[in-house]
């Protein structure tokens, strides 16, 4: 039954999907003129991936959110024909919990398998979709499947002038396009002001850390294209930051396809090396995560929170291969290929530079009250054309 408010369904399919977007789901909460429904699905219902707080479901039902809907479609396995496989059955179970609900708009953020199903889901369901995310460049297959979802998606939100710009050159409607800024970087700047003391010996494994001295971030995620490099890879840098002997807090990698490979070698240098200082860490929460990284000396790896989070805080990064190629980024970035040498070299270059002056590439005032606002508001609908 009708109730005159517009009906949003918003996807996640990870914790990070989560915390990069609460506050929207806040906002949008609050609107008098929204029913918000939230569909959890992947990785944000595996037990592996949840936080020490519990699952996303679990913390979203603790911030008070209603109408959680649970799609279970994930398969296990790390070999490509087993996420192709996901994604199918991913299109399989949106299309049905869609059908139930009926949505009046879908909102999906990113570049993940997952979805993407969902965006073919709702297209093919009549369904209106909005974008978070769209026109970023990144050199792996998750680019692809991002300007993929921007052709089915009916409202855009991109965090920055040269992503709009992409987008417009792809043939959508300037009406349609809105850069608000990045709803990750508007989290960091609402919470790295905070004071928030992090019990770091309650969560992870591995080495004690003293968070009163410095010690580095490492987030380290699989490049689907260059599955058989993973592991050599990891080991690599494995060495090196054992090697510096610093005090490291290493996050365990993403869902994609060649994160077993990944953890795979953490367990064993974790087992077989005795007295280092790293410390292996699972998902936690925004205020958390924000707080450590604002601390942090140095972010390695090949994480976007390198590319926008840091930008913003000013933290040193050293970028690793190709997962960031093309992205937007300010000066505190450093890129440097899978090699030992130039990875230690890269990250005694930036302990050097303490922290860089905070970039405004992603941020915008009010981004996640905009985007609500808009999403309740903006008129919809189905039909696409290419605009010229």
């Amino acid at each position: 039954m009708k109730t005159g408010k517009r009906k949003i369904c918003f996807v996640i399919t990870s914790f990070i999907h989560y915390s990069r977007n609460m506050l929207i789901l806040e906002e949008l909460q609050r609107r008098k003129d929204v029913e918000l429904h939230i569909a959890i699905g992947s990785s944000a219902l595996i037990p592996r991936y949840a936080s020490k707080y519990g699952t996303v479901r679990q913390i979203l039902k603790q911030d008070k959110f209603k109408d959680i809907h649970e799609i279970h479609f994930n398969l296990e396995g790390d070999i490509p024909i087993v996420k192709a496989k996901t994604a199918g059955l991913g299109i399989i179970e949106f299309s049905t919990l869609f059908n139930d609900i009926k949505p009046d708009l879908v909102v999906i953020r990113g570049d993940r398998f997952e979805v993407l199903a969902a965006t073919i889901a709702s297209a093919f369901s009549n369904i209106p979709i909005a974008h978070i995310e769209g026109g970023d460049v990144s050199g792996t297959i998750d680019e692809s499947v991002r300007h993929a979802i921007t052709k089915f998606s009916h409202i855009h939100f991109p965090t920055n002038e040269e992503s709009k710009a992409r987008i417009l050159r792809l043939g959508e409607d300037p009406r349609y396009v809105f850069n608000f800024g990045s709803p990750d970087v508007e989290v960091v700047y609402k919470i790295a002001s905070m004071n928030h003391k992090f019990e770091i010996q309650k969560t992870g494994s591995g080495a004690d850390i003293d968070l009163n001295k410095d010690y580095l971030m490492v987030m380290y995620h699989p490049v689907i294209t260059e599955l058989e490099q993973v592991a050599e890879n990891t080991k690599k840098l494995l060495n090196v930051i054992h090697g510096l002997g610093i005090q490291t807090l290493w996050f365990w990698p993403n869902a994609d396809v060649g994160s077993e490979s990944i953890s795979h070698q953490l367990r064993i240098f974790n087992d077989q090396v005795k007295d280092h200082s790293i410390r292996f860490m699972r998902d936690i929460l925004p205020k958390e995560f924000i707080w450590l990284l604002k601390n942090s000396r140095c972010l390695v790896g090949n994480s976007s929170a390198g590319i926008k989070e840091c930008s913003y805080l000013g933290i040193p990064v050293v970028n690793m291969g190709s997962r960031q190629n093309g992205r937007l980024r300010a000066s505190n970035v450093l890129n440097v290929p899978h090699k030992e040498k130039l990875i230690k070299k890269g990250i005694e270059k930036q302990l050097k530079m303490k922290r860089y002056p905070p970039s405004h590439l992603y941020q915008r005032d009010n981004t996640a009250k905009n985007i609500a606002k808009t999403l309740a508001t903006v008129p919809l609908y189905v039909q696409k054309v290419f605009v010229h």
